[in-house]
């Protein structure tokens, strides 16, 4: 029965497409479009900002590149460090890469945008990161920074393209001003609808780098992908995007981060599974342990209930659109003990202050996005100009 009823709460979650997942594997990242760049990069001091998630095929951006006797002089590395193990949130420090004795450079903790000194001598920075979509995933944080750095120093940027997988639609509250932090530099809505390469492009024609400047800025784009198609990651993102499941769920179970509800982080499944040791109605249990990319997890060996989101299966995920909004409401309402329910961070999350509010009151779904409605549709007008696909509607 319980699991009737969540069925029946996550199939309210999205509004129905009416089709079924088919995950296009005719699709060309621009990383393998090596012949489209490889002359730009000769006889130039490259840096390559990357992760575990810069391949092509099985070989590594920087292996690639390096074997191609292109002049790699440095990395840089996003949050989770250059081979991706590192806690969310967790400092990661310098060093040399163990195969290429390369200097890693971390853009994260206190040193998230590069200095005059990182950037000396380089000519062309190349980024190469999968992203997920979604504006508190900080890897459009260090690009936004990345770009800035470049404009401060002369330095060109070449966005080697990925698909999104979640850009297929477009939904959430665009971040207000006033909560602008690293998981949340700009005006967008949580789920964008955009690679990484359009993205750069907005940030460059927005003028929302600092002081309204502008990247010398270059997109290898992808071949065969539009925003209609679905991407299976050839390897996750993060330690704690596993998979599929949890990709594509991140754009709503990533808010209860600013709760006191574990994601999963800690078990199997992180960003699958909700939970709360006093979770009224949850049907599923779970403890949470210390592993690797989770060292000291929220409820770390406290049994919590909760709700289980691989329940529905991937086709229940890429056929709805939107925001989770019941399942955020529901699990608000289902928590015994409210006091202290949202941390401060879930503003900087939601972008806002008004979506905490109608949580609390249980405000209907469809309210909630009516209040969201203006913002969108001048963000999408904003998205039009600079999409280099074509898009989902």
């Amino acid at each position: 029965m319980k699991t009737k009823i969540f069925l029946t709460l996550f199939l309210l979650v999205f509004s129905l497409l009416g089709y079924s997942i088919t995950f296009d594997t005719t699709i060309v990242v621009g990383a393998e479009r090596t012949e489209l760049y490889i002359n730009k990069l000769k006889n130039k001091k490259v840096a390559v900002l990357t992760n575990q998630t810069g391949l092509i095929k099985n070989t590594s951006i920087v292996d690639s590149l390096v074997s191609l006797k292109i002049n790699v002089v440095k990395i840089f590395s996003p949050e989770h460090g250059f081979r991706g193990s590192a806690d969310a949130g967790q400092t990661v420090k310098n060093g040399k890469d163990v195969k290429t004795g390369i200097l890693i450079i971390s853009l994260y903790g206190k040193h998230k945008k590069p200095t005059v000194e990182d950037l000396k001598g380089v000519d062309i920075v190349v980024y190469d990161i999968q992203d997920v979509g979604v504006r508190f995933y900080t890897y459009i944080s260090t690009l936004h920074y990345m770009m800035e750095a470049c404009v401060e120093n002369n330095v060109e940027l070449l966005v080697l393209d990925r698909p999104n997988p979640n850009g297929y639609f477009v939904d959430g509250p665009v971040l207000q001003s006033k909560y602008k932090s690293f998981i949340g530099m700009d005006p967008v809505p949580i789920v964008y609808g955009m690679t990484v390469g359009e993205y750069a492009k907005m940030l460059n024609g927005e003028k929302w780098l600092k002081n309204g400047e502008q990247c010398k800025l270059e997109v290898i784009k992808c071949k065969n992908y539009n925003h209609k198609k679905f991407y299976k990651l050839p390897v996750k993102p993060s330690p704690n995007l596993p998979n599929m499941t949890a990709v594509l769920y991140y754009p709503t179970l990533g808010l209860f981060e600013g709760t006191v509800l574990s994601v999963g982080r800690g078990t199997d499944a992180p960003f699958q599974l909700i939970g709360h040791p006093k979770l009224s109605d949850g049907y599923v249990d779970f403890t949470p342990k210390s592993m690797p990319g989770a060292k000291h997890p929220k409820f770390e060996g406290i049994k919590c209930k909760g709700y289980d989101a691989r329940d529905n299966g991937i086709d229940y995920i890429v056929e709805k659109r939107g925001i989770g909004l019941p399942c955020l409401i529901k699990a608000y309402a289902n928590l015994t003990e409210k006091d202290g329910y949202f941390k401060p961070s879930f503003n900087l999350l939601a972008g806002n202050s008004e979506l905490k509010e109608q949580i609390k009151f249980r405000t209907h779904p469809d309210e909630i996005r009516d209040t969201w409605a203006k913002d969108l549709y001048k963000f999408k007008e904003i998205r039009k100009k600079y999409l280099l696909y074509d898009d989902f509607e």
